[in-house]
């Protein structure tokens, strides 16, 4: 589009908006797609019912009228539209009509008149079109469209702009894309026309961003071509971008704050029970080896280390300061860290915008971006980095250490992070809490973990993103790295007002976050155990080089749940080749099963579960491998989970390593079982087929999505 176009766009808007309109006109939507070179039919705006049969002979028959006006958005609803019309005493009467219907329906409407449209011949109705998410900012959506969009809700979302293969992908990315793939006789619609109507909605809601909504619906998609036939636009204040450090600022902060050489705990105590004496014991029982400074107004000495007065008093650096003192003492306490020159504040107090308090959390705002410090919290347990033996948090410490990261919205469900990787020994590289997220939230956290060495995995909690475009541009570029898993909670809408009532964060609309993390690259999680057996297994299994999966198990019940878990998780079970059938069927009995899944049965010995799972990890052909182990005094659980050990390694010193998750199912030895093979890097689980399959199906969505397959 010309430089003079994107004037006469602007100027259209900013005319509607000095009237105080929210809605431009028909001619002025159709001036702005012809603008952006969205196809439209010919139209006419009439304002009698003669005019009207005049405009229709001239553009020719058939033609659809609709009437126009400022108070009435979806005409359909009032009588507003009629099509179809083949003559001009037709025309002339349906305008009649339609005028006399629209003032009935609303009374005080201003009718400007009818519009006469070519009438383009019947297609797929398809919905092409921008919201503005209070989150994510500009979305394009697409779906099936007319009349019944809002009862099938069958409408995909992704960032704006759009490139040519995210608008094309977006028409696969619907349930109903047989529709335009042609069914009882039609043929396919013309993809390539609909994907660029989406890419040049997408740069219309980038280059004018005071176009609130935008819906094209229908639009009308034939084997050739499709046509907008029916354009609302409304318009207003556009939103305001949030501001973001620049990428190096935050690298910086977030590795001084997260791996600090020194930590001042503002509001130390030495009475025990008391949350400054927690963190306190925390970082030094936990064997942090910076410079700990507690400071206190009073105290000379707390737990044997000299206190200080103020943190301006610390004669040192301080890279991050642990605050553990009332909400109303914040503020105060922070303009000194910012004279000191502290990078980081971990704000433990709540009181603020959790309880309504807005003005003293923008308060903390204010002070640290004037100081340039960067906040975490407030509102939060404060958060754990092992690989320094970090504590920084009043609850119960932690210290396996491993390389997965994980953060929470919520304390509580921080709290059963650390309770879950402690019971299933899981070693973390990070806890972090990020609570009201005044500042720091999870793009942050994603930028530093994106450069942490001793982080692979990332899981995070959270109700809402304070920032949803800047979360989905750095986690598109870190998921190629580095799976990332979201636990997004308000998936419902009594979630959504549990979250907004306890955080005051707003929770969005949960179709767009579905959509924004798939594009994105993250893989949701829909439950907190998910989150926690995502963030646990995916990093034992090595990346697949391939679709193909095979189920190995001793018991033909568990084989058809764990087949239809593969549906379930878009896993690919292995169409099996005569050579391998036949190879299998070498080690099992007569009445046992080959094919896929691959049944030995449960009356057979070690030697054939140890056969059969030898020969699909030598087999090139298969990528991924299932068991489904069922007890037997043949073959009893603990010998079965030594045997699946001693296999692994063995093909692993061959350099052979696929990925192999297991479901054990029998008494209660089945538990040690899976404990012993999870301790060897294989994800198994105890009286569960779906659990390891979704940690496969997991692993595999990260592996597409970062183009790894």
């Amino acid at each position: 589009m010309t430089t003079a176009s994107t004037q006469d766009t602007r100027a259209i808007i900013e005319a509607a908006r000095s009237e105080g309109r929210a809605y431009l006109t028909p001619g002025e939507c159709r001036s702005i797609l012809e603008a952006y070179g969205v196809p439209v039919p010919s139209e006419r705006l009439a304002t009698s019912a003669a005019s009207a049969a005049d405009a229709a002979a001239a553009m020719g028959f058939p033609v659809v009228l609709k009437v126009v006006s400022p108070e009435i958005v979806h005409k359909t609803d009032v009588g507003g539209v009629v099509t179809g019309l083949e003559t001009a005493d037709a025309v002339a009467a349906a305008y009649e009509s339609i005028v006399a219907s629209a003032k009935k329906a609303v009374p005080n409407a201003r009718i400007d008149g009818v519009l006469v449209q070519q009438m383009v011949p019947a297609g797929r109705e398809v919905i092409v079109g921008t919201v503005t998410d209070p989150s994510f900012g500009k979305l394009v959506a697409f779906g099936i469209g007319g009349v019944l969009v809002e009862v099938l809700r069958d409408v995909v979302f992704r960032l704006a702009p759009v490139s040519k293969s995210d608008a094309a992908g977006m028409l696969d990315a619907i349930k109903a894309k047989q529709i335009l793939e042609g069914v009882r006789g039609e043929g396919p619609v013309d993809r390539a026309a609909i994907a660029d109507i989406i890419e040049k909605v997408g740069r219309i809601a980038t280059d004018l961003p005071e176009i609130l909504e935008l819906d094209l619906n229908p639009v009308l998609a034939h084997e050739k071509g499709a046509v907008a036939v029916d354009v609302r636009i409304a318009v207003g204040e556009p939103p305001t971008e949030r501001y973001r450090p620049p990428h190096a600022e935050i690298v910086t902060a977030m590795n001084r704050i997260l791996k600090p050489d020194s930590v001042a705990v503002i509001g130390a105590s030495a009475e025990a029970g008391k949350i400054g004496n927690s963190v306190m014991k925390n970082l030094i029982n936990g064997g942090y080896q910076g410079k700990i400074y507690p400071v206190h107004p009073k105290a000379e000495e707390i737990e044997g280390l000299k206190a200080y007065p103020s943190v301006k008093a610390i004669e040192g650096e301080v890279d991050c300061a642990v605050f553990a003192i009332p909400a109303q003492f914040v503020p105060g306490a922070l303009r000194e860290c910012g004279e000191k020159g502290v990078p980081g504040a971990i704000l433990i107090p709540s009181g603020f915008a959790e309880t309504g308090n807005v003005a003293a959390q923008e308060e903390l705002q204010a002070i640290g971006r004037e100081y340039n410090i960067r906040l975490m919290g407030p509102n939060i347990y404060g958060f754990y980095y092992t690989h320094k033996n970090l504590c920084a948090t009043f609850c119960t410490a932690y210290d396996v250490k491993g390389q997965v990261a994980l953060s929470s919205q919520s304390g509580g469900i921080g709290m059963a992070i650390v309770g879950f990787s402690r019971s299933a020994g899981m070693g973390v590289s990070a806890i972090v809490g990020l609570g009201n997220k005044a500042d720091i939230d999870e793009d942050d956290l994603l930028t530093f973990f994106e450069q942490d060495e001793h982080t692979q995995v990332i899981a995070q909690h959270f109700e809402d993103l304070k920032d949803g475009r800047a979360f989905a541009e750095v986690a598109s570029r870190v998921s190629k790295k580095k799976p990332i898993i979201a636990l997004k909670a308000g998936r419902t809408t009594a979630g959504a007002k549990a979250a907004s009532s306890h955080t005051g964060a707003l929770a969005g609309n949960d179709k767009v976050y579905d959509d924004i993390l798939e594009q994105a690259g993250v893989i949701r999680a829909y439950t907190l155990r998910d989150m926690l057996e995502f963030a646990r297994g995916m990093p034992e299994l090595p990346t697949p080089k391939g679709e193909n999966v095979v189920i190995i198990t001793g018991a033909g019940g568990s084989g058809v749940l764990l087949s239809d878990s593969c549906v379930d998780n878009g896993l690919t079970l292995m169409a099996m080749p005569d050579d391998l059938d036949k190879a299998f069927r070498e080690f099992i009995p007569p009445f046992g099963a080959a094919g896929n899944p691959v049944d030995i049965t449960g009356g057979e010995p070690p030697a054939t579960y140890r056969a059969t799972i030898k020969l699909a990890l030598e087999d090139e052909r298969i990528h991924s491998l299932i068991l489904g182990y069922w007890h037997t005094i043949v073959t009893p659980p603990m010998v079965f989970a030594e045997l699946v050990v001693d296999v692994v390694r063995e093909m692993k010193a061959k350099g052979i390593e696929k990925p192999i998750v297991a479901s054990l199912a029998g008494d209660v030895e089945v538990e040690e079982a899976s404990e012993h093979l999870y301790r060897h890097g294989i994800p198994s689980y105890a009286y569960s087929t779906e659990i390891p399959v979704q940690v496969l199906g997991a692993k595999y969505r990260w592996a597409r999505k970062a183009g790894l397959l």
